[in-house]
């Protein structure tokens, strides 16, 4: 038997209630039947307020502490591909990968309605789990609160990440120059579009799932063949255009798109020509951008392509001193315009 299913009959209550948050026993046997079983080691085992790490044998992986923190509320909890739980755990990895760190513990808080089915708790929790294992992560400390029905929609997720740098990577967006190349690693939109599709509002059916994927394997080895490395985000919410203002705005430097190099399935494309979407903002979870300097694209782009996460990396632009704070798109046609930072929310809730 499945060592998590062994626990499931400890509780009895098939639906979340107050009392799963009410700090007594009723909440003791949901921590310890969904979540301490599930995740399932020797630091959250312990059931203290905190997880308590040894400094020289984090030391042994670089001299630099990564810390980070987000919140996960994507509609609906699953969706092709992926669900609320990976989100959350591959979100709070790539976070911490595009500094250059390697993510190593990651805590969990979560926030139920109630009236959530234990069952769905258990699903996303243990997918929760398989996708730490998976990045060689620990899933170490967690909280549990429980709120009135209607008071959050069904599940919030909080993880925080800690990840060790090492020595002689320094990957900020102030590094970044002109003359420097950017590059994706792969196609852009998919999550966004996954989204919008399951959550059935518009009768369009696609067969696109999320990008969703942990990213720090394919960022170490770029590391390793260019540890020069200017800058490095995650493209999620905002898209593609929402970084490279970021990019451009923080470094005082100019940035250059080719629209014909960026990757874009033709259902993505064809999504937004229905919806009067522009790809570029469209959401992603399993994308990064590198900006590095030009000599080394090379060598940068055959490691990309031979890791699963890179295989279709490519160059979409440069880093240009002429107009300082502000992404250009050179388009399909030859001429040029301006991509400006999101205005708004283009997609709410799709992470």
């Amino acid at each position: 038997m499945n060592q998590n299913n062994k626990h499931k009959n400890k509780i009895r209550d098939t639906h979340i209630t107050l009392a799963h948050g009410s700090g007594g026993q009723a909440m003791r046997d949901l921590i310890n039947s969904v979540f301490v079983k599930t995740f399932n080691n020797t630091y959250l085992d312990k059931l203290e307020d905190q997880a308590i790490f040894d400094i020289p044998q984090l030391a042994a992986y670089g001299n630099q502490l990564a810390f980070t923190t987000d919140s996960y509320v994507v509609d609906p909890l699953f969706f092709p591909g992926g669900d609320i739980g990976t989100l959350a755990i591959n979100g709070t990895i790539n976070d911490l990968a595009v500094s250059g760190a390697i993510p190593l513990y990651i805590s969990c808080g979560v926030i139920l309605e109630e009236g959530f089915p234990i069952d769905i708790l258990y699903k996303i929790t243990e997918n929760m789990q398989i996708a730490a294992q998976n990045a060689g992560v620990k899933i170490v400390t967690g909280d549990t609160k429980v709120v009135h029905r209607g008071a959050v929609d069904k599940l919030f997720i909080n993880t925080t990440g800690i990840g060790i740098i090492r020595e002689n990577i320094h990957i900020s967006s102030h590094n970044i120059q002109p003359g420097d190349a950017i590059i994706i690693n792969g196609e852009i939109g998919n999550h966004g579009t996954a989204i919008l599709a399951a959550r059935g509002e518009l009768a369009l059916e696609t067969e696109i799932t999320t990008d969703c994927q942990p990213l720090h394997d394919l960022v170490q080895k770029i590391l390793n063949v260019c540890p020069q490395v200017h800058g490095m985000r995650d493209v999620t919410r905002g898209g593609l255009a929402t970084v490279m203002n970021e990019f451009a705005q923080t470094s005082h430097v100019g940035i250059s798109l080719d629209e014909t190099a960026i990757p874009v399935r033709e259902e993505v494309k064809g999504f937004c020509e229905i919806l009067g979407l522009e790809p570029l903002y469209l959401a992603n979870e399993g994308k990064l951008v590198v900006v590095l300097p030009a000599e080394n694209v090379n060598r940068v782009l055959d490691v990309m392509k031979s890791h699963p996460a890179g295989k279709n990396a490519c160059v979409i632009g440069t880093v240009v001193a002429t107009h300082p704070g502000i992404v250009c798109l050179k388009t399909i046609f030859g001429t040029e315009r301006i991509i400006d930072m999101l205005v708004g929310e283009q997609l709410p809730r799709i992470c």
